[in-house]
């Protein structure tokens, strides 16, 4: 009986989590307390890879993960008008094809993004040099469209991705040795700007304007080193953030206004940062028809 007894003991020490080494204990790290420890880890694993990769420099691309490449704007609409044709109709059906249709407006955008990652990862990278790197959240739509245009001229791109209810699927055009995923919002974020020489912002909802923000008050106020924080497309971000009401108003300084600055194509941005770091002329990507 005592030897039973004593076997049973011994297999359930062995299958016990506390045998394991603590850096193997998956639950034991998840634990709340450990929190620390996976803030830093998050911090820690793409920092070492981005400089094993050789990685100096970064452009980050921010955007809509919903502005669409031009032919899936059109079938998005196609199947709106199609969708109010068969059906009774009504403002619902209606409101869906207006916003379809302004979603394929805007996918000139997915056009510039994809042409401005070109140009800049044609400018910056070679065989000898990794410099001015482009950066997304790694997602679909603008993010796409940015790691889709360094992927094109055989230039690395990298992609941050996070997780979320929805889980979000890195894009095919990130580099895979610089695709990452993270837990922590605020680590994120960091890697964002740790090596950023200039910051894209393309129309988007809550999350580009979170990053927007966050950007610009951490340049306001002097807790990163001045970059070109460029606005792509003046008409929707005048209409989305009414900035000089809040001159107006005194919360900001007339002063905060030159911190942002408007473009409206790829070449214009890359301008925009070359003459910022005083960096060479352009190589255009041609449109596409």
């Amino acid at each position: 009986m005592v030897s039973r007894k004593k076997e049973s003991e011994v297999d359930r020490m062995k299958e016990s989590s506390t045998l394991l080494k603590a850096y193997e204990d998956i639950q034991f790290l998840r634990r709340p307390d450990l929190r620390p420890v996976r803030l830093q880890l998050e911090l820690l694993k793409a920092e070492m890879l981005q400089r094993e990769e050789g990685v100096h420099s970064t452009v980050v691309v921010f955007g809509s993960t919903r502005i669409p490449t031009p032919e899936e704007g059109k079938k998005m609409v196609s199947e709106e008008e199609a969708h109010l044709e068969k059906g009774p109709g009504g403002p619902e059906a209606k409101r869906r094809l207006e916003i379809a249709r302004r979603l394929q407006a805007k996918s000139v955008y997915y056009e510039e993004a994809r042409r401005f990652a070109g140009i800049v990862s044609s400018t910056c990278q070679g065989s000898d040099k990794c410099d001015y790197v482009i950066v997304t959240g790694g997602g679909p739509g603008i993010m796409e469209a940015a790691n889709r245009g360094a992927h094109e001229v055989g230039a690395k791109s990298m992609g941050l991705n996070i997780t979320l209810p929805l889980e979000q699927a890195p894009n095919e055009y990130i580099s895979p040795e610089l695709c990452f995923q993270f837990h922590y919002f605020a680590i994120r974020k960091m890697h964002f700007l740790m090596r950023a020489k200039a910051l894209v912002i393309f129309p988007g909802g809550f999350g580009t304007f979170d990053e927007l923000f966050e950007t610009l008050t951490l340049v306001q106020t002097k807790k990163v080193e001045p970059v070109p924080i460029i606005l792509f497309g003046k008409e929707y971000w005048q209409k989305a953030v009414n900035f000089e009401f809040l001159v107006d108003e005194g919360v900001i300084s007339p002063a905060d206004l030159d911190l942002f600055q408007y473009v409206e194509s790829a070449e214009e941005a890359w301008n925009v940062i070359s003459r910022f770091h005083k960096l060479g002329e352009t190589r255009a990507i041609p449109k596409r028809d």
